[in-house]
């Protein structure tokens, strides 16, 4: 009598770095993620040394926010319409000479912020085309679960080490020097995307059905209700963040505690997500998704209890582990979004989140000035909470539609 087929081995980030084609994704992405910020910084102090202005200097990170939704929106079905790779190696190049022309010497502030506008239209489209590439790489299956998550870990990562790196980069070099290096992290990138990715026609023909935009993709109410999903936390989970400075200050801790209230939700996303991804079954992760989407912000209510700077970070990495409900809506996102809108689609998500975080900033500060830097944190909680609620029940209305997982409910 033959012994019971043992169940197999839940899937780890191993899997997909064994896949030679994903490796040159992952690489490219750390590649334009440590461009990016190096960028940010670098021409942030570019621009206050031209001005010695503050406002000047804090509308270069405030311009990485706005444009996303010109650039999501309008620039969303190119990443259908074209092959995946030539949009990729082309936002790369846009990206490279955009800071290339940063970095001469001459330029005026109104240049500089424009062309500081033109990286972050095209962000939007190089990170929905790009995750949309995985599902071609990856599959739509785990594989793509794990490709994305282990990609989201990078940019959080990079986040925690990538401003640190900046700022000591900045006391070798002048900002222009910066700039001319991530011109190369860039001009890295596309090399890498062109030679290690194999190409793929266009998903959407010009001639095809598809109407133009995205009408098609929100007519799909399962769609719209995971893009609330995916956007409505983001724009609460943001608040103790923009309010950091302020926080801190009022606890008396100085640039140290201000470093560690920054850096608590990001370490508490990452190891969310890595226990999640390397722990978890796919099916587990499904189930737990929306449990963990109803109590992501709930502890944002604890700063009611007057918390100290301990307190504060215990907090704010219990509300970053519950981030890891993402895993789950990655696989009900692209079950649901048919493959030749699957560019437009990643490309809307991705836009969406810049800028509903954007606006979350904005209004957690005018919260504050109002309320009071605790009661915004609170508020932004309990509206939070109240209103994940609600999107996961419609997401349990709507899970017999568009192929949604009997995983959800765990039917």
């Amino acid at each position: 009598m033959s012994a019971p087929a043992q169940a197999p081995a839940p899937a780890g980030y191993g899997r997909v770095l064994a896949v030679p084609e994903f490796r040159a994704v992952f690489a490219a992405h750390v590649l334009s993620m440590l461009g990016v910020i190096v960028s940010e910084i670098a021409l942030s102090v570019l621009v206050y040394d031209l001005t010695r202005s503050p406002l000047w200097s804090a509308l270069t990170f405030a311009l990485g926010f706005l444009p996303y939704a010109v650039g999501g929106t309008l620039l969303a079905p190119v990443a259908d319409r074209f092959p995946a790779r030539r949009v990729l190696v082309t936002c790369d190049l846009v990206c490279a000479g955009c800071v290339a022309l940063m970095a001469v010497p001459g330029p005026g502030i109104g240049l500089l912020l424009v062309l500081r506008c033109c990286l972050a239209v095209v962000a939007p489209v190089f990170s929905g085309t790009r995750t949309a590439t995985l599902a071609d790489v990856l599959g739509d299956g785990d594989l793509f679960v794990l490709g994305r998550s282990l990609l989201r870990i990078v940019a959080q990562s990079a986040l925690l080490v990538g401003y640190g790196l900046g700022g000591l980069l900045l006391t070798v070099v002048t900002p222009r020097h910066a700039l001319l290096i991530t011109v190369t992290t860039f001009l890295a990138s596309a090399a890498l995307l062109r030679l290690g990715t194999r190409h793929r026609p266009a998903r959407t023909r010009p001639s095809g059905d598809a109407p133009p935009g995205l009408r098609q993709l929100l007519a799909r109410p399962r769609v719209r209700v995971l893009l609330l999903l995916f956007w409505v936390p983001a724009a609460f989970s943001v608040v103790p963040e923009a309010l950091a400075a302020p926080y801190a200050d009022a606890l008396g801790s100085g640039s140290t505690g201000l470093g560690l209230l920054m850096c608590a939700l990001p370490v508490g996303t990452v190891a969310g997500e890595l226990f999640a991804g390397a722990r978890l079954r796919p099916a587990a992760r499904e189930r737990v998704a929306l449990p963990l989407l109803c109590l992501t912000l709930l502890p944002y209510l604890g700063y009611a209890l007057h918390p100290g700077l301990t307190g504060s970070l215990l907090l704010l990495l219990l509300s970053g582990a519950g981030s890891a409900y993402t895993l789950g809506l990655d696989q009900w996102f692209v079950r649901a979004v048919p493959e030749e809108l699957r560019g437009r689609a990643m490309t809307l998500l991705s836009a969406g989140l810049m800028t509903v975080q954007g606006a979350g900033m904005a209004l957690a500060g005018a919260a504050a000035e109002v309320a009071g830097v605790r009661a915004a944190v609170v508020g932004a909680g309990a509206v939070g909470v109240l209103c994940c609620c609600g999107l996961a029940l419609a997401a349990r209305a709507t899970e017999s539609r568009d192929g949604a997982a009997r995983h959800m409910t765990g039917r």
